[in-house]
């Protein structure tokens, strides 16, 4: 009924997508088919993703489910599994229901055409009757009985059923269109219910003709429409207008994995491979684009290189001979640093020349660096992204951006490999006010969760079942789920640094003071990361703000 789907598989050094399950549904209208080798548009259980994945890559959902659980043993993989196993227990009740139906439909049909018998039958009798008194009238009581039966016939539509015998073959004549046969109000309000909202999907069947015989029942399988979700689909350039003003460029990462991105021609820079810019290096290069990679430490480019990035010597050289240049640094002194300083990214800018700075800073630091990239003829955009280094790698990014407009449009390719939604949100420093609001409030939420726990743990509580209630409520989250998770098993791997969360907190504090705009549960919350930083929890993950509460 279903199908596991190692659409997700990533090739080379740089980490791999596991298999997922996912069903066969029909494309929009407006999006086209790869080119190339056959292939199936799927959408995955548990993501809402989609993607044109090729035949090869699919395999039946059965006889492999127990080999992939074994091999992904992560709760978002299991997530989907259940969200297959209640498909198909929806489409069985659907099968079963439409069954019902069908034999409902046949036994009231069966004594409908009994009650026709019957009711010719009395029909006949009388016709003989009539039949004996014409012939001993005149020709004009024959007319008379003539016309009287023809009147009978037209308005009952049960001889008519008669007439056409289900033995006889052949096309009902056209006079009778607009039969309808009663039925009871319980058929009634079962058709309505069940089956008169269901639709096949058109020429579902075709498309599995010349294709592996695994795959047919999965097509034919089809209970439901396409979701609707696809004004978010795949790694589709869509840009939407809303009423604020901004703009997005929405993808999802699994069309771009099969390689539905056109790759700009331009020559793409990077500078900075921590957490996340290393997943995003990744997904430009796995895309197509020509990188040429920077660090500080220089040993974190040999990876990069291997997978086929060039490697600059300095920010001013990529700069110079790139012709849009990324970077994503740790805070505002770093991102000067890296324009301002010794053989900086100013040292490269010449007229024309394109900057996108995706570190999280304030509004003041991003606006200064605007300023001097474009007294230097270059053009700048900030674009910092939401997110954590796992879905860095994944390409699942949320990309904020502001500045100049014509060279967002010139990213989009980028913005569609590294990320699966891009605002652009007008000039320079809405981005940057944008992205502190957003991690004051994941910050805020963090220290609450560790509160919370070290709560239930004082009181006796279970914090295990304190998660279990969690999840099943509407805070249910993957990012409330992976941060309980480090907590109760005390890994604290950095998938986004206390102390850039702490960093955050602090910008965003200092820009409700800007406005004299109170902000006492986020200078509540850096407190509480003040005390992990002291307690020498820095590069831990910010899950190990829980520290906090127990020391």
């Amino acid at each position: 009924m279903s199908a596991m789907c190692p659409a997700l598989h990533r090739r080379g050094k740089l980490g791999r997508y596991p298999p997922w399950p996912g069903k066969i549904v029909n494309p929009p209208k407006d999006l086209k088919k790869p080119r190339g080798k056959k292939c199936f548009f799927v959408k995955f259980f548990g993501t809402e993703d989609h993607a044109w994945i090729k035949v090869e890559q699919l395999k039946p959902y059965h006889p492999h489910k127990e080999e992939m659980i074994k091999i992904n043993k992560g709760k978002r993989f299991q997530q989907a599994v259940d969200a297959v196993e209640e498909f198909l227990r929806k489409t069985k009740g659907k099968d079963q229901a439409s069954s019902h139906n069908s034999t409902e439909e046949k036994n009231r049909r069966n004594s409908s055409e009994e009650r026709g018998k019957q009711s010719a039958g009395e029909e006949k009798r009388k016709g003989s009757l009539s039949e004996g008194k014409v012939k001993k009238g005149t020709g004009e009581g024959k007319k008379r009985v003539s016309s009287v039966s023809s009147e009978r016939g037209s308005k009952s539509p049960l001889k008519k059923a008669q007439d056409q015998s289900p033995r006889k073959r052949g096309r009902p004549p056209k006079d009778e269109k607009d039969l309808t046969i009663p039925e009871s109000s319980t058929v009634k309000r079962v058709m309505t219910g069940t089956v008169a909202g269901f639709k096949w999907p058109p020429s579902v069947s075709e498309p599995v003709k010349d294709s592996d015989p695994h795959f047919h029942h999965f097509l034919l399988s089809q209970t439901e429409k396409p979701a609707v979700c696809y004004q978010a689909i795949t790694k589709k350039l869509k840009v939407c207008e809303e009423e604020t003003g901004s703009t997005s460029i929405q993808a999802a990462d699994s069309t771009a994995v099969n390689g539905s991105i056109t790759p700009t021609d331009k020559k793409i820079g990077f500078l900075g491979l921590g957490l996340m810019g290393s997943g995003i290096v990744s997904n430009l290069l796995k895309m197509g684009h020509t990188v040429t990679v920077w660090n500080r430490t220089a040993e974190k480019c040999d990876l990069f290189i291997q997978e086929g990035a060039r490697l600059g010597r300095t920010p001013a050289e990529v700069v110079s001979t790139c012709d849009i240049t990324f970077a994503c640094v740790s805070d505002p002194k770093a991102a000067k640093d890296l324009v301002l300083g010794p053989s900086g990214v100013l040292q490269g800018i010449r007229p024309g020349k394109c900057y996108v700075d995706m570190s999280t800073v304030d509004a003041d630091t991003v606006t200064e660096l605007a300023q001097v990239i474009v007294s230097r003829g270059g053009r700048f955009l900030e674009a910092p992204v939401s997110g954590n280094q796992q879905l860095s790698n994944d390409g699942m990014l949320v990309i904020l951006a502001a500045g100049d407009r014509g060279l967002y449009e010139d990213c989009s390719s980028c913005f569609q490999a590294m990320g699966k939604t891009s605002f652009f949100l007008g000039e320079v420093g809405n981005a940057a006010k944008m992205m502190l609001i957003v991690n004051m409030v994941q910050g805020s939420f963090m220290a609450t969760i560790a509160e919370g726990l070290t709560l239930a743990q004082v009181t006796g509580q279970s914090q295990q079942t304190l998660l279990d209630i969690l999840n099943q409520g509407q805070l249910a989250s993957i990012f409330l789920d992976q941060k309980c998770q480090n907590i109760l098993q005390g890994n604290f791997k950095p998938d986004f640094y206390l102390k850039y969360i702490q960093k955050d907190l602090r910008l965003a504090i200092a820009l409700g003071d800007s406005v004299n705009h109170p902000t006492p549960m986020a200078a509540a919350a850096n407190e509480v990361y003040k005390r992990a930083k002291a307690l020498d929890q820095s590069d831990n993950d910010m899950s190990a703000v829980y520290r906090a509460y127990i020391h």
